[in-house]
């Protein structure tokens, strides 16, 4: 009933609030433990485990949970829907949010983070490519999926000042309630993408050819109950024929994704370097040393000196200037462009980690160098807000073909849990065992990450998700019919416009 008027601007709003707090609850979900994992009252209720391994396990269990779940969404994520996996994601949180605010035992809480590990995944996979899938303009795309990493970073930040509030109690509640918070946020996402339908790139794909053309006229706001024909309108039939022709081409023998086209690639539209790159950016993004910094954020105050309540209060100011650089993203991802924001941006990191290590590494360390050190984060956690959290989120679904699209976003997934895991499991070991020389390994993957950019990604900025295809095909005959669709599509607008 509700296709009738949930439609146009109404239709994109509801889908970008129900994927903003789905988002949301990634970026809380990855704050909210580091800001209980050391109070008293949560150790008491585990058990107050001694090994130096129990609480990294606790915090990066979800990751590893994640990195398997983005493996099957593989295999299941074309049959089951964009939509259906989203609303699944949500449904685990809600049952892991539960059992984790409720949790008495380590094993408990292994469990319960495991279960929104599995949602978790659901929800990553899956949220960048309905947003990108939804556009019907190149310049939406960006700031659409920037939005949704803006959330995820506030929920970051949220789930910093949730904590910092609750903490200042001595009871169960101050560190239960701010993990229980998160399943309001899945029902809320939940609830919300149940009113929403597929993406139309996803319902031509699966050969559903009339809810394609009902999705793209209700999301142009030209669907009316009982007519059959919306394919009919220009804008709709000039974006299906685009939709469809590039489809076709995906679907050759030749650009077929196989075990060896990860490893070498000579399919005409590089498929598999393509997935490789959706991959290989995420790694990279996890490895620069973000999650050490949100997990341990308040440690590395701690260190200065400062009392628990002003280590605390700065993590969280921290976490918020890092939400503050992303809203920056949404206005520029376009404007400037996904490649040169990542790049220059990773340059500044860069100079700001090496600062950080500098000063960490020290031998004769003074409360200035100490002060100094805890200070450079504040840029650092600005910049890679601003081009290290929407840009690679985004581009990793955008450059993988229709066809593989599923595939794509769940490698780049893979990539996120995978070293999500290494960096906050081993991250915490080795601050007990070589300290501060953990920081160089950020300082790297921060120089790589330009490098990578620079030589391996081309920049989709201002182009269809169908146009993409024409940045990394190699085969010419490919490439003319693929820019006579784009060329086409041109002309019919030319000829719209002069009438």
């Amino acid at each position: 009933m509700f296709d009738e008027y949930l439609q146009g601007k109404a239709l994109r709003r509801l889908s970008r609030f129900s994927c903003s707090v789905g988002f949301l609850i990634e970026g809380y979900q990855a704050g909210v433990l580091g800001g209980v994992q050391e109070t008293k009252p949560f150790l008491n209720a585990i058990g107050n485990p001694t090994g130096t391994e129990t609480i990294p396990m606790i915090a990066s269990s979800y990751t590893l949970a994640a990195a398997f779940m983005s493996c099957v969404v593989m295999l299941i994520g074309m049959p089951l829907g964009r939509r259906r996996c989203i609303i699944i994601g949500n449904a685990f949180i809600a049952v892991g949010g539960v059992v984790q605010a409720a949790s008495f035992s380590v094993p408990q809480i292994i469990v319960a983070r495991v279960l929104c590990g599995f949602g978790i995944a659901f929800i990553t996979c899956n949220v960048p490519m309905y947003m990108s899938e939804m556009s019907v303009e190149a310049r939406e795309r960006g700031p659409e999926v920037a939005i949704n990493c803006s959330s995820l970073l506030f929920g970051v930040a949220l789930s910093y000042w949730i904590t910092f509030g609750f903490t200042r109690m001595t009871n169960q509640i101050s560190w239960r309630m701010p993990i229980a918070f998160q399943c309001i946020f899945a029902i809320l996402s939940g609830v919300s993408m149940i009113f929403l339908p597929d993406t139309p790139r996803w319902y031509y794909a699966r050969d559903n050819i009339p809810e394609g053309d009902k999705t793209l006229s209700r999301i142009y706001g030209v669907y009316r109950k009982g007519v059959t024909n919306h394919g009919d309108v220009p804008e709709i039939q000039a974006m299906k024929q685009n939709i469809m022709e590039n489809f076709h081409v995906e679907e050759e023998d030749s650009n077929r994704l196989t075990l060896l086209s990860l490893v070498w690639d000579n399919t005409p539209l590089r498929v598999g370097r393509r997935v490789r790159i959706s991959f290989l950016i995420l790694a990279i993004q996890q490895s620069m040393g973000i999650n050490m910094l949100v997990y341990y954020m308040t440690l590395i105050f701690t260190n200065v000196g400062l009392s628990d309540f002003l280590a605390s209060l700065l993590a969280a100011i921290s976490l918020t200037v890092q939400w503050v650089g992303s809203l920056l993203c949404v206005v520029t991802i376009e404007r400037i462009g996904r490649r040169r924001i990542m790049m220059w941006t990773a340059c500044i990191e860069t100079c700001c980690m090496l600062i950080f290590v500098v000063l960490n590494t020290l031998q004769h360390k003074t409360v200035s160098t100490q002060w100094a050190a805890a200070m450079i984060m504040f840029p650092y956690m600005f910049f890679y807000g601003w081009g290290w959290v929407g840009c690679p989120w985004l581009y990793g679904p955008e450059i993988a073909p229709l066809r593989y699209r599923h595939i794509g976003s769940a490698a780049g997934l893979l990539g996120v849990w995978l070293f999500t895991f290494l960096t906050v499991f081993a991250g915490g070991i080795a601050f007990e065992t070589v300290g501060a020389k953990i920081w160089i390994w950020p300082l790297i993957f921060n120089a790589i990450a330009f490098l990578f950019v620079y030589f391996m990604c081309p920049d989709p900025t201002n182009k269809t998700l169908e146009e993409v295809d024409a940045l990394f095909a190699k085969d010419e005959a490919v490439l003319n019919r693929l820019n006579h669709v784009v060329d086409e599509k041109a002309t019919s607008e030319e000829i719209e416009e002069a009438t």
